[in-house]
């Protein structure tokens, strides 16, 4: 039997990202159900942005694996994980105000 590190278990190496991957699709099920299911509720905008924040820490985490990059790559990255969120805050919370500041 060869053991070389190619051969050495690769489902082992791949069950976290299977995991990861798993945990992707249940999180957008669960947003495209909560959506359907209480499609105009307040309340749900915050939940979408936190859904949206949970995936992209997973794929920068798990995927991009931020935890092995430079503290300043991995800032970066984390910052731009977290602009979509709360970008999508603003807009669900302050959406007049976005447009009149991005109207000529």
């Amino acid at each position: 039997m060869d053991r070389s590190p190619s051969t050495a278990h690769p489902p082992a190496t791949l069950a976290p990202l299977a995991t990861a991957w798993a945990a992707l699709v249940a999180l957008t099920l669960l947003g495209l159900a909560l959506g359907a299911a209480f499609h105009g509720a307040a309340w749900l905008q915050p939940v979408v942005a936190l859904l949206i924040w949970l995936k992209g820490m997973l794929v920068a985490r798990r995927f991009i694996e931020t935890a092995h990059a430079h503290p300043f790559i991995r800032g970066l990255v984390y910052a731009f994980v977290a602009f979509t969120p709360l970008a999508l805050l603003g807009i669900a919370f302050f959406g007049s105000e976005f447009a009149r500041w991005a109207t000529l």
